[in-house]
């Protein structure tokens, strides 16, 4: 059987894991588990390829029982139910490990609670996206969540030197060499996964065997080429697509230029030109707002521009967009305005339109009051009179806080002028 490298250099013990860590090592959380053997229900959280089917191996081991694999992609209840039937024949018990289980819906995850209360398995679940979003509450109550975080490449490199030395036994007649420089590009261009490096050292091994020279050779050339689908990965559906733009948005509210031409680029990359042209969009009154109301209607032409061209192109008007938000003053009192309204509308009894306000384009409207006592503001001087507009029980609401920025400075010296003026 062609078992693959990657499969074939698992480690079985913690101390061979490369990262994680922060739960991996002495007096941390996962080892101090271990050290007790008995594995409690847990749910791993991480990217792909950061060891979180390596160390659920390693988990049931420790504890000495039985490890059986599912896919939740492709498993049903069935698979579960077959599992589960046979821990009569294991006197220590059963460990499930479910992989991907965000793709089993919640009656499936519902029906899991069965298994992992009655003590007949114990389940570690793993998961690319936020288990919190994707994951049953009652599921979640009973395990443990654990983090798994990208693999550093200094980590990387490693596992790289590592596998290096587990392919050579596949070629015990020929001399095998990888250039530090090799090795260093293979562990950058993994993109933190483990698996993809070691499949890397693979391919660049493969594809220079077949001269049958004594030396196999490794250069930064050879891995290169062997490494061309690079390290980005983007899942325009996962939680790690909302984490980006969240970080989009609020690199350019905290004025980085920098690091919101950074997270463009890893939408763009994604190919989500939609989302980027409704986040500026959004960026441009939320976050910039009255502070400079001409940033909205330029970055509508940028967007305009960018669904125009279409990618590759739209990155011009975008990042043009993006540095403009980032360095231009911020004033965000219009969204606190709205969101307080619509607030006190939702929770609270605000009352009704004051009568001088009412329509009065009818036959009768006089008759009930209504608009008999309305100033028109034209016909006073600065187009300005004091008058209520808000109903009786919230007639002393401040809305709109103003900002100090230039234009709302502007705002509040005119607004002071003609009040000034219209109450004397």
């Amino acid at each position: 059987m062609n078992i693959p490298l990657a499969e074939r250099m698992r480690p079985t013990r913690l101390d061979d894991v490369v990262g994680q860590t922060h739960i991996i090592g002495e007096g941390k959380i996962l080892t101090n588990i271990l050290k007790s053997g008995k594995i409690p229900n847990m749910i791993f959280f991480g990217p792909a390829g950061c060891g979180k089917t390596t160390v659920a191996n390693i988990c049931a081991n420790a504890a000495n029982r039985v490890f059986f694999k599912l896919n939740a992609t492709t498993a049903s209840l069935k698979d579960v139910r077959e599992i589960a039937e046979k821990t009569s024949e294991y006197e220590n018990g059963i460990l499930l490990y479910l992989d991907e289980i965000q793709n089993f819906n919640k009656k499936q995850q519902q029906s899991l609670l069965e298994y992992i209360e009655n003590g007949k398995i114990t389940l570690i679940a793993s998961t690319t996206e936020n288990p919190h979003f994707y994951i049953y509450n009652a599921i979640l109550s009973r395990s443990t969540v654990l983090e798994f975080k990208n693999i550093s490449p200094d980590e990387i490199e490693k596992a790289v030197r590592r596998a290096i030395n587990g392919v050579k036994s596949d070629y015990p007649d020929r001399l095998i060499t990888f250039s530090d420089d090799a090795i260093e590009h293979i562990a950058n261009a993994s993109g933190g996964d483990v698996r993809k490096a070691i499949n890397a050292v693979e391919v660049c091994v493969l594809s220079q065997a077949y001269n049958m020279d004594e030396k196999i050779d490794i250069t930064l050339e050879t891995a290169v080429d062997c490494t061309q689908t690079g390290s980005f990965a983007h899942d325009k559906n996962g939680d790690g697509h909302y984490d980006v733009i969240s970080a989009f948005q609020k690199s350019i509210r905290g004025s980085d230029a920098d690091a919101g031409i950074y997270y463009l680029a890893r939408l763009l990359l994604g190919g989500d030109l939609i989302t980027v042209c409704r986040r500026l969009l959004v960026i441009a009154s939320e976050d910039i707002g009255l502070a400079y109301p001409n940033a909205a209607v330029i970055t509508k032409a940028c967007v305009d521009s960018a669904l125009q061209l279409g990618l590759p192109e739209a990155r011009i008007p975008l990042a043009e967009a993006v540095i403009l938000l980032a360095n231009s003053p911020k004033s965000n009192s219009a969204i606190c305005a709205i969101d307080a309204a619509m607030r006190d509308i939702e929770t609270t009894d605000t009352g009704s339109v004051p009568l001088h306000l009412k329509d009065s384009h009818y036959k009768g409207a006089a008759k009930l009051g209504r608009g008999v006592d309305y100033k028109y503001p034209h016909n006073y001087e600065n187009a300005y009179v004091p008058q209520q507009y808000l109903p009786d029980k919230i007639k002393n609401k401040k809305y709109y806080i103003p900002r100090n920025n230039k234009t709302e400075n502007s705002f509040k010296a005119y607004l002071d002028k003609i009040k000034g003026s219209g109450e004397n």
